[in-house]
C-alpha cells in the first residue's frame, strides 16, 4: 500500500473517530451525563456489562476534551466500580486519552493545540517548549505529580521532538501515582462529606 493511500485511510479513520466522539459528547451533554456526577453514575449503572468500556471511553475523551474536572471522573470510577477496578478503568482510559492528545498535537500542530486549550494555559506553559531535551525531564516529573495540568502537557509533548515510545513509557509509569492520589483522596473527602451530612 502506497504512503499516500495509507495517509488517506488514516485521515478517514481519524475523521470518523472524531465525528463519533463529537456525536457522543453532544449526546452526553444533552442527557446531562457530562455535567452531573449523579447522572453519570446512573448512566453507568444502567449499562450493565458495557459500563466499564463506556467509562474507559469517557475517561479517554475527558483527557482530549475536558468536560468535567479530571478528578471527578476518577472519583466516579472508584464510587461505581470500587477502589481496585475503579483505579484500573481510570488508568486505562486516561492513558489512552493521553496518547490520543499526544498524537493529535503531533499530527495537527500548534494551531490545533491553541484551538482546544485555554489561551492562559497555553501561554503559561508554552515556554516549556524552549527547554529542548530538558522538557522530557520536566514532563516526567509533572506527570508523576497529581497537581500538574497533565492533559495539556500531553498535548504540549506532542509539539516537541520527544519520541512516542518515551512519551508512552512516561505516561504508563507516571500516571498511576496521580490517579491513585486523585481516586483515593477524593473518595476520602467524599466519604467524609457524606458522613457529615448524614
Amino acid at each position: 500500500m502506497a504512503a499516500n493511500e495509507r495517509g488517506r485511510i488514516l485521515n478517514v479513520v481519524t475523521a470518523v473517530g472524531m465525528g463519533l466522539t463529537l456525536f457522543s459528547i453532544v449526546w452526553g451533554f444533552q442527557r446531562g451525563i457530562f455535567t452531573s456526577r449523579e447522572t453519570l453514575e446512573q448512566f453507568l449503572g444502567s449499562c450493565g456489562l458495557w459500563a466499564p468500556l463506556l467509562f474507559v471511553v469517557f475517561q479517554a475523551v475527558q483527557v482530549v476534551i475536558p468536560v468535567l474536572p479530571g478528578g471527578i471522573g476518577c472519583l466516579v470510577g472508584v464510587l461505581v466500580f470500587g477502589p481496585v477496578w475503579g483505579f484500573v478503568y481510570n488508568y486505562i482510559g486516561i492513558c489512552i486519552g493521553s496518547a490520543a492528545a499526544f498524537y493529535l498535537a503531533r499530527r495537527y500542530g500548534q494551531g490545533f493545540v491553541r484551538m482546544i486549550t485555554k489561551p492562559q494555559t497555553y501561554e503559561k506553559y508554552c515556554g516549556w517548549l524552549e527547554k529542548g531535551n530538558r522538557f522530557d525531564r520536566w514532563f516526567a516529573i509533572a506527570i508523576f505529580l497529581p497537581v500538574a495540568p497533565d492533559d495539556f502537557l500531553c498535548f504540549l509533548a506532542g509539539l516537541t521532538r520527544m519520541p512516542a515510545r518515551k512519551f508512552t513509557s512516561i505516561i504508563l509509569l507516571g500516571k498511576p501515582f496521580g490517579i491513585l492520589a486523585y481516586s483515593l483522596g477524593l473518595q476520602f473527602v467524599y466519604t467524609q462529606a457524606v458522613s457529615l451530612l448524614a
